[in-house]
């Protein structure tokens, strides 16, 4: 018998809640660390990622409405299917990062329980980060967060899942929605989650992947006044001032982060939950 022929895999993007092609037809081969092909991911262009905004804007209202109870438990139900596919999501950070399988399950693994810590923290945002003021006077004075809306997130280069994991969950624990460019040689992960996040219950649009160049696609993000806040984490050190200066144009939120990537297994905190929140407060006088 001879040997198989495998299917080639052409991976979308995905946008909306749906898996369109990019509308330049522009694709591109992804290897692992030997140059081995794995697969055709989709390269997606400057329409693809007004597209993903327009689908993170209309997500918006719905998703930072939900009750934090209700998106504790839609975020949670995203870490079960991973659970569900964690063979693949081993095999393709093996591949991606050219790392041993036990080393491989070890990172899926923690990427499963970072998304479960965030889907824990939904409905405890508001009591640790809001506040009861005190005042000189008959009222009441409450400071509440709220979601920012719309973030553009670059995935880190290197860290193809608990990377990308680490910077997503974050975002849309506090109700605000995401365009997120995954690793532009390692995106086979993130397409897999898009996968799991079509086929959990987080609604069309609220998570919207796309697979390309950063330096390509952050420009574009960075410039683009429906979009609330940017993650350049997946941005070369070199591209970052630019971005930006990009974002200043519509006084975009911009977060620090490390000039190199960190150590994505080291244990979580508040800081990034912090990042995507504003304070609203809120008087409201004494009742008789």
């Amino acid at each position: 018998m001879s040997d198989r022929i495998s299917v080639a895999k052409t991976y979308k993007l995905y946008v909306g809640g749906k898996f369109p092609r990019s509308e330049s037809g522009r694709v591109y081969p992804v290897t692992d660390g030997k140059g081995k092909f794995l697969a055709n991911a989709a390269h997606a262009s400057r329409k693809d990622v007004r597209d993903a905004v327009v689908a993170a804007r209309k997500a918006f209202p719905g998703w930072s409405a939900a009750t934090a109870y209700n998106r504790g438990q839609v975020l949670y139900r995203v870490a079960e299917v991973m659970e569900g596919r964690r063979d693949q999501f081993v095999a393709e950070v093996s591949a991606s990062e050219g790392l041993a399988a036990k080393k491989a399950e070890s990172i899926v693994d923690l990427s499963i329980d970072r998304w479960v810590w965030y889907a824990g923290w939904t409905d405890k945002i508001a009591t640790v980060l809001g506040a009861a003021n005190p005042v000189a006077g008959p009222y009441f004075s409450f400071t509440v967060p709220e979601p920012t809306g719309v973030v553009g997130v670059l995935a880190p280069q290197q860290s193809s899942l608990l990377g990308l994991v680490s910077v997503l969950a974050p975002v849309l624990a506090t109700g605000s929605t995401a365009v997120v460019v995954s690793s532009t040689d390692r995106p086979l992960p993130a397409i897999t989650l898009s996968e799991v996040l079509a086929t959990s219950d987080v609604p069309g649009g609220v998570a919207n992947i796309l697979t390309g160049n950063a330096a390509e696609l952050g420009p574009w993000l960075a410039s683009h006044a429906d979009v609330n806040a940017l993650d350049p984490t997946g941005a070369t050190p070199a591209d970052r001032p630019g971005l930006a200066r990009e974002a200043a144009n519509t006084v975009k939120r911009v977060l620090t982060v490390p000039e190199t990537e960190p150590d994505w297994t080291e244990a979580p905190d508040l800081t990034r939950l912090r990042r995507y929140l504003e304070a609203k407060t809120v008087w409201h006088p004494l009742g008789v």
